[in-house]
């Protein structure tokens, strides 16, 4: 079964730090481009940053992408969150190279939720 599952999202207080885990099964991830998105209630979803097939690791801003290909598995590392960070985070999987658009992406996990509050 070929499927994309994230993890590690929770509760957390602004200034904090969580790192989500988007494991792969039924295909190799190291084969392709893996990005983070997210998505508020009411409002429609945002690409966070991107990781291609060839990178081990990419940086935009407060996010960290890195890959552990022995492990099938994508991290996204978010580092001093804030309450507008509050979000379900999806991962999800094209080919190697990274997409402009949601909609170019062929895989999904369903999601994580993560919630940035005091």
């Amino acid at each position: 079964q070929v499927q994309l599952e994230e993890s590690g999202g929770g509760l957390v207080q602004p200034g904090g730090s969580l790192r989500l885990s988007c494991a792969a099964s039924g295909f190799t991830l190291a084969q392709n481009a893996v990005g983070w998105f997210r998505q508020a209630p009411g409002k429609e979803r945002e690409a966070i940053s991107c990781i291609t097939s060839s990178d081990s690791s990419t940086v935009k801003g407060r996010f960290t992408i890195s890959r552990d290909n022995a492990k099938n598995t994508v991290y996204l590392q978010m580092n001093s969150l804030k309450p507008g960070d509050t979000a379900v985070y999806y991962c999800a999987a094209r080919s190697r190279r990274c997409g402009s658009n949601w909609y170019e992406y062929n895989y999904w996990g369903q999601g994580t939720q993560v919630t940035v509050s005091s």
